[in-house]
């Protein structure tokens, strides 16, 4: 057991550095170079702004945008060209993937940058920030620029997981931003348990709105239950509901003392 765990293992590491090494570098990347047999010209070091490294006996390489593959190719083909080494063994890994990178922000556990290391999905990128808190709402914004041009979608979170199409969950490029909405929020306050502000669940009705608020205090009654609500224009309205009504975000439910 202990051999095919550890067999799987090296095989995610094997899958991982394979993503990575399709991933095109660029600048910010710190990347790791060695040399067969040469061990002085093994190096650490950062890709600059403008996509190049300095390497030993050769100087400036520009590997911006290549592929670490081809980026060893290049090294290589300069060390043989140049009289130094013949038929070089050139190895290249990536050890600070900071130019290929997604934000993710709002509510979330972990907001910040995250490397897409290959293929990553929106709900792949939720994972590395550690999932969505418990005030997050459905609503996931994807910020996104292609040549040049910026768009804005919003996505329902529940909608694409119940959704049988793959396609539903977009893979994630370099430069995307995701933005975790915050649910939207009603209070409850008047003759219930626990009086304060609560998350909106999606098709909530007024009975659920009562549960969330803990129920009926000794005194409270369900008979004359009130919500105030605000209208298109900002302005603030009483109305009475039922049971089985909706409750929308911003609503203030008043539940009364009854009188027996």
């Amino acid at each position: 057991m202990l051999s095919l765990l550890l067999f799987c293992c090296a095989l995610l590491q094997a899958n991982a550095q394979t993503a990575t090494t399709d991933v095109p570098l660029g600048p910010g990347d710190v990347v790791k170079i060695s040399v067969f047999g040469n061990n002085d010209l093994s190096l650490e070091t950062r890709i600059s702004e403008a996509g190049t490294i300095t390497f030993p006996l050769i100087g400036e390489v520009k590997v911006g945008g290549m592929s670490t593959g081809q980026a060893e190719h290049r090294i290589a083909d300069m060390l043989e060209k140049g009289g130094f080494i013949r038929n070089p063994q050139v190895s290249m890994m990536v050890s600070e993937m900071q130019s290929q990178q997604v934000s993710v922000l709002g509510q979330v556990n972990k907001p910040g940058r995250y490397p897409v290391d290959g293929k990553r999905s929106l709900t792949d990128v939720l994972a590395l920030a550690g999932g969505m808190t418990p005030d997050a709402g459905d609503n996931i914004v994807l910020m996104r620029t292609r040549d040049g041009k910026t768009t804005k979608e919003t996505i329902d979170l529940e909608k694409m997981m119940g959704s049988s199409d793959p396609n539903s969950n977009p893979q994630m490029m370099a430069g995307d931003s995701l933005y975790v909405e915050r649910a939207p929020h009603f209070y409850i306050y008047g003759e219930v348990q626990k009086p304060g502000s609560y998350k909106l669940e999606r098709n909530m009705i007024v009975l659920q709105a009562l549960s969330a608020g803990g129920g009926l205090s000794p005194r409270g009654t369900e008979r004359g239950i009130r919500i105030k609500r605000r209208d298109a224009k900002g302005e603030l309205h009483e109305i009475e509901v039922n049971h089985d009504d909706l409750v929308k975000a911003g609503d203030i439910v008043y539940v009364k003392e009854s009188l027996f």
